[in-house]
């Protein structure tokens, strides 16, 4: 290992993992269920196609994701404080999960054996697609040779400006879930009424409603240009990203739509990564969520 620093995220990061190893990331994944008994690890006991395959076959069946345990982060953290190698693991919002809690927990233990180690644990305040760009941008701090407590530094900069704009299917999911109200999800069923959410600073916000998915998909792209619009840096001092679930074909299709939309405005821009959303965010939102992760970029002229 001849790294200065370690970069390790938990699951909800939703990072390919092509993208993983190319980058010399540490992942430590969520668990996902189906009947509450068998907990399977994402991505390495259970893939993600065959977590939303078994959730459009198994209609009315709400799967339940875990957290990684204390163990799981020990095991992440073990091998880089033997080698006295720093550390920077990103967790998903506290809001959402006790990811952070368990990294914490599991730090204090390695620091008894090991009281030199440097961990560092950071809440992103978001999760899916938008923590796996922050993840990059961790990751491009890091290989640009910034120091550990800069890399550090320049990470609690730019999260705030994190957003995700996305819809979803149907209701039901958030509504078992307990995201929304259950007279929302009603009218959502009878209405084909269809939310659009904006995710910032670790909490979720209504962001309109309306029917069919076509109109909360414009509306999610015509969130993302209002961002652009109001922000003070140009569009090639962000990072954006898109992400789908089941449906790979429909994701790609809104990216290049959205990608043509922002080159008829002007914005410079000549590609939009595609990710699919993992089971740790998908268990809330059913087979079918969409929408854009923006970030500003860690380093920009």
């Amino acid at each position: 290992m001849t790294e200065q620093f370690h970069i390790i995220s938990d699951g909800s990061c939703d990072l390919p993992n092509d993208i993983v190893q190319e980058k010399s990331l540490t992942v430590v994944p969520f668990y996902v269920s189906f009947d509450d008994e068998l907990y399977q690890k994402e991505n390495i006991e259970i893939g993600i196609r065959d977590f939303y395959q078994q959730m459009v076959d198994q209609k009315g069946v709400y799967p339940k994701s875990s957290m990684p345990s204390i163990r799981d982060y020990e095991e992440a953290f073990l091998p880089f404080a033997k080698e006295g190698i720093p550390v920077i693991c990103i967790c998903i919002t506290t809001k959402f999960s006790g990811s952070m809690q368990s990294a914490l927990n599991a730090k204090e233990l390695i620091l008894e054996t090991y009281p030199n180690a440097h961990i560092t644990v950071i809440d992103a305040t978001f999760n899916t697609v938008l923590q796996g760009q922050y993840v990059l941008e961790a990751v491009t701090l890091r290989d640009s040779g910034v120091s550990y407590e800069d890399t550090i530094a320049r990470l609690e900069e730019i999260k705030d400006t994190g957003r995700i704009f996305f819809t979803v299917g149907n209701m039901e999911y958030l509504k078992h879930g307990g995201r929304i109200g259950k007279v929302a999800a009603v009218a959502g069923s009878v209405l084909n009424i269809r939310p659009v959410i904006t995710l910032k600073q670790g909490e979720i916000f209504p962001s309109g409603v309306d029917r069919g998915r076509k109109r909360t998909t414009e509306k999610a792209l015509s969130l993302l240009l209002d961002y652009l619009q109001e922000s003070s840096l140009g569009i090639e001092c962000y990072s954006i990203a898109v992400g789908y679930g089941y449906d790979y074909a429909e994701g790609e299709a809104f990216r290049d739509h959205a990608l043509a939309v922002l080159q008829e405005k002007g914005y410079d821009i000549r590609e939009i990564p595609l990710y699919q959303i993992g089971a740790t965010i998908g268990v809330h939102t059913g087979p079918y969520p969409l929408g854009f992760g923006i970030i500003e970029k860690a380093i920009h002229a």
